[in-house]
């Protein structure tokens, strides 16, 4: 049963959740920081130090940063923020970066003005810069989530302190534990539209611009662009194309902003064109359009809740599930149909690791959408991977479960042997 408690839960979690950001959220956490460290400072900064969790940098190493240029890594998100930033944006922090402040980026960069380390023993998602300049120093600490602060300091005193919690959600009142499939399906059917026009035109309408800008030119890897030359253009070809070429732009450094989920602006894009796209389709209203992205978005978050904003599990998986969700939703399908489809794309590629962001992102995003159209179709003719296959249960929310508990828990020692790879901690050649 649906209570106004659940109803009002539901609709916090899509308003916290799906908000703007520019390029990808982990170096735009590193520039935000930045730039929120510099306004304490007081005067020019001299020097930076970031010091983030391994998931950070396997997160920055790969990706461009948005309006930059197209300078990668650490060094130039937090000097980029730093020089040409406005910390009261947010994830937008960088929006409003001008030639001047590339042009100072690269020098600084090349001047060695910022030094990075590892943090260890932190939060997945941890990340603390330390601006100095001539007289003074101020430092501020990001935890957990991508604009949470934990600790702002200057000159070793602190200004504001706030204990970091496990959630790795945002700090608000909307509690995620209490998500469930079927109070999700429930509340997609009676939400009024007037509480959720607003938060799904946004997001139909900056991710649809993002997946159309990485079509229309060549971003990355062209997976988008690949997808529609050599597939063809049916329903289902276009659904993981237009999903692909939106992280093709952005994880090559297209400024244009999109609409996140869980933290990601690539999940953000899965868990949106493919639905749009069977809507097109299909010819769906606008407001069963609203309700089947309340789907989408909510079944990912939901899904993501049990893993954590970072780990080595990719997130296109879950955003793919949730996108299969939605259009099964869209057609028809009723919870134990819906739960199929879950189920059915999380035994297929729930195994897909992350190793960092970057433009092979777009594959692994067409890959995880074209098993969650798979997934709908089985569920359409009653077809599913059983209870007692692999880690699939009769129960969806026992899977989603255990899919989590792998994410998290199972696959740490992945994510971490991941990173060493990536920092070249480790000879591979000696393990063969």
């Amino acid at each position: 049963m649906l209570t106004k408690e659940l109803y009002d839960n539901y609709t916090a979690i899509l308003r916290e959740e799906l908000v703007p950001a520019m390029g990808c959220t982990e170096p735009i956490a590193i520039a935000y920081a930045s730039a929120k460290a510099c306004s304490i400072l007081g005067e020019d900064f001299t020097h930076l130090h970031v010091s983030c969790s391994g998931n950070i940098i396997k997160n920055v190493k790969g990706v461009i940063v948005p309006n930059s240029g197209g300078q990668k890594g650490i060094e130039a998100a937090a000097i980029l923020g730093a020089a040409g930033g406005n910390a009261e944006r947010e994830l937008e922090v960088i929006a409003g970066a001008d030639d001047k402040a590339r042009a100072l980026t690269r020098k600084l960069v090349r001047d060695g003005v910022c030094d990075v380390s590892l943090a260890e023993n932190v939060p997945n998602l941890y990340i603390e810069v330390t601006a100095s300049g001539q007289e003074h120093t101020a430092s501020v600490r990001l935890e957990n989530h991508h604009t949470n602060i934990t600790l702002i300091s200057r000159d070793g005193v602190s200004l504001y302190e706030h204990e970091s919690e496990e959630s790795e959600s945002p700090a608000s009142s909307a509690d995620r534990s209490k998500m469930k499939l079927c109070t999700i399906l429930e509340y997609a059917d009676t939400v009024k539209t007037d509480d959720i026009r607003e938060i799904f035109e946004r997001q139909i309408d900056f991710n649809s611009r993002i997946s159309q800008e990485g079509l229309d030119n060549k971003w990355g890897a062209c997976v988008g662009k690949t997808i529609i030359e050599t597939w063809g253009n049916d329903v289902r070809s276009c659904a993981c194309a237009r999903a692909a070429a939106g992280s093709d732009a952005r994880m090559s450094g297209c400024p244009l902003p999109v609409i996140i989920n869980s933290g990601s602006g690539n999940q953000g894009i899965t868990v949106t064109l493919p639905v749009l796209e069977y809507a097109e389709k299909w010819r769906i209203s606008r407001e069963k359009v609203y309700r089947c992205l309340a789907v989408s978005n909510l079944v990912s978050i939901y899904i993501k809740h049990f893993i954590g904003s970072l780990s080595a599990f990719c997130g296109a998986v879950s955003a793919s599930a949730g996108a299969g969700a939605g259009i099964t939703y869209m057609a028809g399908g009723d919870y134990a149909s819906v739960g199929r489809t879950i189920t059915n794309t999380l035994a297929n590629v729930g195994g897909i690791v992350c190793d960092g962001a970057k433009p092979s992102c777009a594959a692994k995003i067409a890959s995880s959408v074209n098993a969650a159209l798979l997934a709908h179709y089985m569920s359409m003719n009653d077809d599913e991977f059983r209870g007692g296959e692999g880690f699939v249960e009769d129960d969806v929310e026992e899977t989603i479960r255990n899919m989590g508990y792998i994410g998290k828990i199972g696959m740490k020692d992945t994510d971490r042997e991941i990173l060493n790879v990536m920092i070249d901690r480790v000879d591979v050649d000696s393990c063969m």
